[in-house]
């Protein structure tokens, strides 16, 4: 199918996915989740036994879209609900995807980017990479990441990422777990197809299965805990803070607070 927003290229078989918005650092909008997980389809359907995943341009996704941002505000609960729906979608179909993924993250990825890098069986960045879980300084809850962050780097870590909302090196994302491997961004591509050619010469009936047994242990609790996260995103959307961060943010300026919503 043709694609907007990203680019699908065959190398044998190895599949790479490029986010193709360079002018907006690759922004997530409804129309590149759609994109996204139609292009893991036909990578399935065409038996891709590894699929790299990049970005064009500096970065690799900057987080939401400005104008899917500024039409939040208008959205009913309902819609809200969707757009939850939609991205943990993706998160699951990544987390869950049954051959090996590799994120190959040539900058910067905040936000719903940082879920899209980490959640990969493998994440190389480059050294100027960046990472973060903004969401809370722009009055957002990130509902849907932190099923999934809990898994990677355990409750004392994610408290400390999604609560703060700071913004992580390549370095610390690496201490942390979160990245695999630091590569030079000159050699990013090249290590992204050296690990995929080592990932080729093993099994892919094994390599499905490990994937799909590693993914059955949660299987039954991530069901229960997205839908707790879905409910919990939409509902934030409905509050007065909610809408003086996204105010705050799309006019540039710091946000005035109120002391409880």
């Amino acid at each position: 199918m043709p694609y907007q927003t990203l680019t699908l290229a065959r190398e044998e078989q190895v599949a790479l996915v490029t986010l193709n918005r360079p002018e907006k650092r690759n922004a997530i909008s409804a129309q590149m989740i759609e994109e996204l997980l139609a292009a893991l389809e036909e990578c399935e359907k065409r038996t891709a036994r590894v699929v790299i995943l990049t970005g064009a341009g500096k970065a690799f996704c900057s987080g939401m879209d400005l104008d899917a941002l500024r039409a939040l505000s208008s959205q009913s609960r309902e819609q809200n609900l969707e757009d939850s729906r939609r991205m943990a979608r993706l998160f699951r179909r990544l987390y869950e995807f049954p051959v090996p993924l590799i994120a190959a993250v040539n900058g910067a990825a905040i936000a719903g980017g940082t879920g899209i890098a980490t959640l990969c069986d493998f994440t190389l960045a480059v050294p100027e990479a960046k990472f973060g879980y903004t969401e809370v300084k722009i009055g957002f809850v990130p509902a849907i990441v932190s099923v999934f962050l809990l898994r990677q780097v355990g409750e004392k870590r994610a408290r400390d990422l999604l609560l703060t909302g700071r913004i992580l090196d390549a370095a610390e994302a690496q201490a942390l777990g979160l990245v695999s491997e630091i590569v030079p961004p000159e050699r990013l591509l090249a290590r992204a197809r050296e690990l995929a050619a080592s990932l080729l010469a093993a099994s892919p009936t094994s390599l499905r299965r490990t994937k799909a047994l590693l993914g059955s242990y949660a299987a039954a609790q991530l069901d229960r805990e997205i839908e707790l996260a879905i409910a919990a995103n939409a509902d934030v959307r409905s509050t007065a803070n909610f809408r003086e961060g996204l105010s705050a943010f799309l006019e540039k300026r710091a946000p005035d607070w109120k002391a409880e919503d």
